[in-house]
């Protein structure tokens, strides 16, 4: 997607800088209804606007409330020089681009081009679109329905995003059948794909002066191997990470190898489709595509029934295991034999072998321990597996693309230092002797909240913890008048509380899962007094502005499992650095974890509420500062009257 207007000036005034843009007297006071100057985001634009015009690196937290959007936004577009924007998700992605770059570019009175660009599986494949219809996997009459309002859609639309269709969930198996994948079309020419939407969008951001992508798209573009970028990178003249929080995990998945039994699976699939189509004479590659199907599932059941997330030295050496994988390579070695024969006779049979070599390589490196640099995970799902290498840091191939772009960085969250502190950002990504900005949030946290930190809790590992938690959140909720989040560290806790609060509590209930996020989020907002209960993936990205949300409730402190193999592998390569890694690494990630989940609370200036820790560690524990010190500045309370009291003063405040 793209906008082409020519420039305009961006204001008559003349020559002003980002300060008075953003201030009481420019464009945006005239422009935008409510708007009105904060310091906060006078500071972080002037400090983005210098980074910018000295090609330097700033990493800046920005506390909630400060617009650190529009303080980007307005150097971004008045810098003249060509911008990546990356975001944490696709939704902030569609967010970013279809509501706030059009409202700053009006403001502004400028108009440089602009795209949105997402990866592969974002955009129909018109030719696999086709191949659908033919797919007996799909004529199950649900998914079939499906298919058909897809194939409407694409009549119809001029981007071929996916996100445009809403009556087709994004949950849905169909959508594999039918977006652009890297293994199915990387070897077609565009020329062999009239009006290709990946193309398309491609072509539009290679144009753009502003482009819109997400993190997995940057880090994948990143990671094209030893320096050659991909092509977005290459031209670029300022990159702005947006919730640079996320960026170091994800860069860790594109910078490592994943082989997935969908993986597998689908390349049997498609080399028997092609089969048929370009060679049906070669009947090995049938029966060979059969038998990796085969092998895939034998390797699954290899592995055990229930679903693991570990280490590969903890089920390598289990009976049958090894074998399995021996087998697994067996099939994907004899499928490339006549592959690599009939590849000749089309695109498809070529796209084939050449996802058959590569899977074949993944294997191989997975099965090669002798790296300490890599973590060795495998990962089942019910029916399905993950085979995973993953480094153990990302600062060295980070830091080697970040000096060979030759480009300005601005690195920007609500969420990036501990203790007032960017060591342990800076440190995952290999970032030094950036320029530091630490901008604190306008919101009146010691007027309009509260700390309440109950009195007497046992320790996590008590078995009497989520009872106490339940106590405490029972009577919260009943002070609240429902209008909670309750997030929890575990869904063991959450599914043991979903049970007795549905049960026991007079407001309604909402659990994660139930029903999609979005949807979840905003049947709280309408119904106004609802109570939700919900692990990790709410403690960010959630915005419920208003008396909607008035209460957040968090049952621990949101130490990531040590269990993990990834993390396991990490802690183990710092202590054998001499670190000491529950203070350099597991603290500030927990830290950093829980600045987010506190942030679901205040979202507006005139927003009030209370804030309930039940982990006593935070007052037991040493480090229990460290978090504390962490947080907005509110005044911290022990008894439940002091809840009570907050609570019935803001119900006076109403009459």
């Amino acid at each position: 997607m793209t906008d082409s207007e020519p420039d305009k000036s961006v204001l008559d005034a003349g020559p002003v800088t980002v300060a008075d843009i953003l201030g009481n007297h420019g464009p945006f006071a005239d422009s935008k209804p409510g708007f009105r100057e904060r310091q906060e985001q006078l500071t972080l634009a002037t400090a983005i606007d210098k980074c910018i015009d000295e090609t330097n690196i700033l990493v800046a937290e920005a506390g909630t409330g400060v617009g650190k959007t529009f303080a980007y936004l307005v150097p971004a577009l008045t810098c003249g020089k060509r911008v990546i924007v990356s975001t944490g998700t696709r939704h902030l992605q569609d967010q970013l681009f279809h509501t706030d770059l059009p409202v700053v570019r009006r403001a502004l009175r400028r108009s440089p081009k602009i795209a949105l660009l997402k990866g592969r599986a974002n955009y129909l494949c018109q030719r696999r679109l086709e191949k659908a219809f033919h797919n007996p996997a799909l004529r199950e009459p649900k998914l079939a329905a499906q298919l058909g309002l897809i194939r409407n859609w694409a009549e119809q639309t001029t981007t071929g995003d996916t996100s445009e269709v809403l009556d087709v969930p994004e949950s849905s198996p169909v959508w594999s059948y039918v977006t652009s994948s890297d293994d199915f079309c990387r070897d077609h020419e565009p020329d062999d794909l009239p009006g290709c939407f990946v193309t398309k969008a491609r072509k539009r951001a290679m144009e753009a002066d502003i482009v819109v992508v997400n993190h997995h798209l940057f880090c994948a573009d990143l990671a094209l191997k030893e320096g050659s970028f991909g092509e977005i990178l290459p031209d670029t003249e300022v990159i702005i990470i947006d919730e640079a929080h996320q960026l170091p995990e994800t860069a860790a998945l594109f910078f490592g190898q994943r082989l997935s039994s969908r993986q597998l699976f689908d390349l049997a699939r498609d080399s028997h489709t092609e089969y048929l189509s370009e060679a049906p004479d070669v009947s090995e590659i049938r029966d060979r595509a059969a038998a990796l199907e085969k092998a895939t599932r034998d390797f699954r059941l290899s592995l055990g029934i229930e679903q693991q997330r570990e280490a590969w030295a903890k089920v390598s050496e289990k009976e049958g295991v090894n074998p399995a994988l021996d087998q697994l390579r067996e099939a994907l070695e004899l499928l490339f034999e006549p592959l690599d024969a009939a590849s000749a006779r089309g695109k498809g049979l070529e796209s084939c072998k050449r996802r058959c070599l590569i899977q074949l390589e993944a294997i191989e490196a997975f099965s090669d321990n002798r790296d300490e640099h890599f973590v060795h995970w495998f990962e089942t799902y019910r029916t399905g597996f993950s085979l995973n290498l993953t480094p153990q840091n990302v600062a060295k191939p980070f830091s080697s693309a970040l000096s060979q772009l030759n480009c300005s960085w601005i690195f920007t969250s609500a969420t990036l230092a501990v203790k007032g502190s960017f060591e342990h950002f800076e440190a995952q990504l290999g970032i030094e002797e950036p320029i530091e900005l630490q901008v604190d949030s306008p919101f009146d946290y010691k007027k309009n909240a509260m700390l309440y930190l109950p009195a007497n809790m046992p320790e996590p590992q008590n078995p009497m913890f989520d009872e106490a938690v339940l106590a405490v959140a029972e009577h919260v909720v009943s002070a609240s008048r429902g209008r909670c989040f309750v997030l929890f560290t575990s869904y063991r806790a959450l599914e043991n509380a979903a049970t007795v609060m549905r049960a026991n509590c007079r407001y309604p209930v909402l659990v994660q899962g139930q029903m999609p996020k979005r949807e979840l989020v905003e049947a709280f907002q309408s119904l106004g007094n609802a109570v939700l209960l919900g692990t990790s993936s709410f403690w960010e990205g959630v915005d419920v502005r208003g008396e909607a949300l008035s209460c957040v409730i968090i049952d621990k402190l949101p130490f990531a499992s040590p269990g993990d193999p990834v993390l396991h592998a990490r802690i183990q390569g710092l202590q054998r650095n001499g670190v000491n890694a529950f203070m350099e690494f597991q603290l500030p990630k927990a830290v950093l974890a829980l600045k987010q989940g506190v942030g679901r609370l205040i979202r507006d200036v005139d927003d009030r509420g209370v804030l309930v820790i039940c982990d006593p560690r935070l007052q037991t524990k040493a480090y229990g500062n460290t978090f504390l010190e962490s947080l907005p500045s509110m005044r911290m309370v022990q008894k439940p009257e002091s809840v009570d009291n907050f609570f019935a003063a803001a119900v006076e405040q109403e009459q």
